[in-house]
């Protein structure tokens, strides 16, 4: 699959030295689908996790749903140059909707792990188009339709992976900071609904970040679904060597996604 630049020269926010590390979109289309997934993988903003890009968009794929895997930047990029990316994606997808067949209102978003954070974030503090930019991307909506949140990363504080908070925040981040990235805390009406599942024995990002995403959906009235498993180590991706348990995740997730018009 060939990738898509995001941005014709050099993307905003980039860190010192980096300046030529674009993030790409690679599309993984099925002919006649008329909605997609935009595909984040986890890592820590640090890195980003191979079985959590391409084999999920495949998956997606097979259940007849066009997918793209979003390549954003890492550490040392610091925020927000990975939410300007997720922004993006989803503005060049609509603003390519007819070159791809598909419709503008339905591309969701799905993430893992702090590619969970990130589609959170990007879910949560969208940006309206602007119709006078001379950038056609500009001028669409960075909101996704619909966003689903495997084993995410949703808080900054208690709770939170320190790890993707070193990466995404610095060392000191202020306080302000803290709260911004903290996802649950950005939620309104205007958030996408949404689907999350979680298991309970995740050792690296708790359970209790899924819990307190749907209290913040429960609150502002956004629908939404959240699937709790017992077991599962963090990091499960399509959880194919558990079936017959929290690999189930996959079928009650393309449920939700076909009842929603996907």
């Amino acid at each position: 699959m060939q990738s898509i630049n995001l941005w014709s020269g050099v993307p905003p926010y980039a860190a010192a030295g980096l300046e030529d590390d674009s993030p790409t979109l690679t599309p993984y289309l099925v002919e006649g689908a008329d909605s997609c997934v935009i595909v984040c993988p986890g890592g820590g903003y640090c890195h980003l996790a191979d079985h959590e890009g391409g084999p999920v968009a495949e998956w997606l794929n097979q259940a007849g749903i066009s997918a793209f895997v979003l390549k954003y930047r890492i550490n040392p990029h610091r925020q927000p140059a990975a939410l300007s990316d997720a922004r993006r994606a989803v503005q060049y997808v609509r603003a390519n909707s007819d070159k791809y067949g598909i419709l503008p209102n339905k591309i969701a978003m799905l993430g893992f792990s702090a590619g969970g954070h990130l589609t959170a974030s990007a879910g949560t503090m969208w940006v309206e188009g602007d119709p006078e930019n001379v950038d056609p991307l500009e001028r669409v909506s960075s909101r996704p339709d619909r966003i689903v949140l495997c084993y995410p990363v949703i808080t900054m504080e208690e709770y939170g992976h320190q790890g993707s908070k070193d990466a995404l925040l610095g060392d000191k981040p202020d306080e302000e900071l803290v709260r911004q990235y903290s996802t649950e805390r950005q939620v309104t009406s205007k958030t996408p609904p949404a689907f999350i599942w979680h298991t309970h024995e995740d050792a690296a990002v708790p359970l209790q970040n899924s819990l307190e995403m749907s209290l913040s959906l429960t609150k502002a009235g956004v629908p939404h679904e959240l699937h709790v498993f017992e077991a599962g180590r963090h990091g499960l991706g399509l959880a194919e060597e558990m079936e017959e348990t929290t690999g189930r995740w996959k079928g009650l997730c393309i449920s939700w996604l076909k009842q929603q018009g996907w």
